[in-house]
């Protein structure tokens, strides 16, 4: 690590803490060294030969032509489930243990910071831990259906309606779970310091927390490689990868 970023890190550090209540929001950044990639992104592979996502994976098109989605879900599934946390998200789960973080609000949907032991964890685009029927609501474990997916291909349909089952993460034009929304609103209005981590903060609602907790008082702490459109309202901004700052961080304030 340079003298730069270390004295970043030693910056990062005295934030968290001097915090009374810190939470953290993460986006596609942390869980792409995991093997997941964005999934939003035109160029990471997800999206090839696929010339418009709203054909794919809106909720429109799921419920028109749901083999399509699920054609398309097939390879990132298998990723997902079989992807395993990082040290990133590690020393994520090791911060809220030693009481340095209240929780993380993030936008992924891979189970990855409940995987790595994170205990409060708000998933806002919802998440891969189980189906829902879109006849009858039955909710089925995702290990009871995706295997059998991931093997034919073909369409999960319900066993109590014959409904076609959708997992529960949240597609291009369909309401974001508004309990869990709710919760992380609260959140960002009680903090008092906003960890942004791999985020690009381009997708709504998450993307504008950062602000509302800025202007709620708190300070805000970016990590992220690129540039985001909310660098200059955070007190803190580490342009790096998460990999090098977390288990740095974990260490320095924990051991």
């Amino acid at each position: 690590m340079s003298p730069t970023s270390s004295t970043l890190l030693g910056q990062l550090a005295t934030l968290l803490q001097n915090a009374n209540h810190a939470i953290a929001l993460t986006g596609a950044g942390i869980s792409t060294p995991s093997g997941i990639p964005d999934f939003r992104s035109p160029d990471s592979g997800v999206w090839a030969n696929v010339e418009d996502p709203m054909e794919i994976a809106s909720i429109y098109a799921f419920r028109r032509w749901p083999q399509r989605f699920y054609t398309w879900l097939r390879p990132m599934a298998k990723l997902m489930l079989e992807a395993q946390p990082n040290a990133a998200h590690y020393a994520l789960a090791k911060l809220e243990q030693h009481g340095f973080l209240k929780g993380v609000i993030t936008q992924n949907i891979d189970l990855l910071h409940s995987k790595a032991g994170s205990q409060t964890v708000y998933e806002v685009h919802g998440h891969m831990r189980q189906l829902t029927c879109s006849a009858c609501f039955a909710t089925f474990a995702a290990e009871t259906v995706l295997p059998r997916f991931l093997e034919t291909g073909d369409v999960p349909y319900c066993p109590k309606c014959g409904g076609v089952l959708k997992p529960d993460v949240i597609l291009f034009g369909e309401m974001m779970p508004i309990g869990v929304l709710n919760r992380a609103h609260q959140q960002t209005r009680l903090c008092d310091l906003m960890l942004v981590i791999g985020s690009s903060l381009e997708v709504a609602p998450a993307g504008d927390m950062p602000l509302l907790a800025r202007q709620a008082g708190a300070r805000v702490a970016i990590i992220n490689l690129q540039v985001t459109h909310l660098d200059h309202i955070a007190d803190l901004v580490i342009r790096a990868d998460v990999l090098d700052v977390l288990p740095h961080l974990a260490e320095m304030l924990i051991g």
